[in-house]
């Protein structure tokens, strides 16, 4: 089955604004996961690299929220983030979410740097 460019940018458009993985996504629009991570792989290369601005909108991820299996010592609450590849990020004070933040966004750059490299 092929797709025409228009339908397949205005994919990737929705895409952009639904804030879920590719493969949900791709789930969800009936798409085989392969093909439209070549199309988000495409698209990506053909994209001039830029500095995030502070003007630009969030992004927003897909989130889940369970009963916890076990309770987070002293009997507080806590923010599990689970990263691609199955990584998860336990956090369960407030101030573990600036080491938070920096490690999102030293992932978000394909070196593991800072988005500068």
């Amino acid at each position: 089955m092929r797709t025409s460019a228009e339908r397949r940018e205005s994919l990737l458009a929705e895409f952009d604004q639904s804030g879920l993985s590719a493969a949900k996504f791709a789930q969800l629009s009936g798409l085989k996961y392969q093909t439209f991570a070549g199309w988000v792989q495409k698209r990506r290369q053909r994209q001039p690299k830029s500095p995030a601005k502070a003007t630009d909108p969030a992004k927003w991820l897909e989130a889940v929220v369970e009963q916890a299996q076990l309770p987070v010592a002293h009997g507080g609450a806590a923010l599990v983030l689970q990263l691609p590849g199955g990584v998860q990020a336990e956090l369960a004070d407030s101030k573990q979410v600036p080491l938070a933040a920096a490690l999102l966004r030293a992932l978000e750059s394909p070196c593991g740097r800072p988005p500068s490299c």
